[in-house]
């Protein structure tokens, strides 16, 4: 995950990205059922820790932040647990900026949720080598889309970040595999304490 600074970005960017945190948000909070709550409070917690070891680079910072795993437990619930995170990161240490809460908050979650869609049904397997290979892929991924999303927002405010952009993408290549191994040992544990908890994602609804 990366943070972005105040001042980065261009003023559209900037009202384009609040207004998509707002809806994923919204989104977020109609899916988060009483059960989720107690997860979503330890993820964001998961996050806003990992955040507090971090490598600045330029504009941003690389760190193992955990979202293909929020995004694996929580879905759409991933946007307000991530929230959270960002704007205590922010009060408290400063990490990225009020102004910019908006877009780190997208280019976080909406890695996680994408991940989640795609890799939930293989998690959620009974066979917990394929659950953990998806925990691996969904959190390397997750990560890289984090990277490719900050890359894009800074890319769209001017060429002059363009070279922080292509830093933002290579300096998460390592982190992406990282990100994933852990992603996956989290999964396999997962598995064996309360495999009930990634099957639940995968449940057909109850008819009204």
């Amino acid at each position: 995950m990366v943070h972005i600074v105040d001042g980065a970005l261009s003023a559209p960017v900037l009202i384009g990205g609040g207004v998509a945190a707002a809806g994923g948000i919204a989104l977020g909070l109609r899916s988060l059922s009483l059960e989720k709550i107690p997860a979503a409070g330890v993820l964001s917690a998961t996050f806003f820790v990992a955040a507090l070891v971090h490598v600045p680079i330029g504009p941003s910072s690389v760190h193992l932040v955990m979202n293909g795993l929020a995004g694996l437990v929580l879905g759409w619930a991933a946007f307000p647990a991530l929230f959270v995170g960002l704007l205590l990161q922010a009060v408290f240490f400063g990490f990225g900026g009020v102004t910019v809460l908006g877009v780190n908050t997208v280019t976080i979650a909406l890695p996680a949720v994408l991940v989640g869609l795609l890799f939930r049904r293989g998690v959620a397997s009974a066979d917990s080598r394929l659950a953990g290979l998806s925990g691996l892929l969904a959190g390397s991924l997750a990560i890289m889309l984090t990277a490719l999303a900050v890359a894009l927002v800074l890319w769209l405010s001017g060429e002059a970040f363009i070279p922080a952009a292509k830093l933002v993408v290579v300096a998460h290549l390592p982190v992406a595999v990282i990100e994933g191994l852990v992603c996956a040992a989290a999964v396999t544990l997962i598995h064996r304490v309360k495999p009930d908890l990634f099957g639940a994602l995968v449940a057909p609804a109850r008819p009204a």
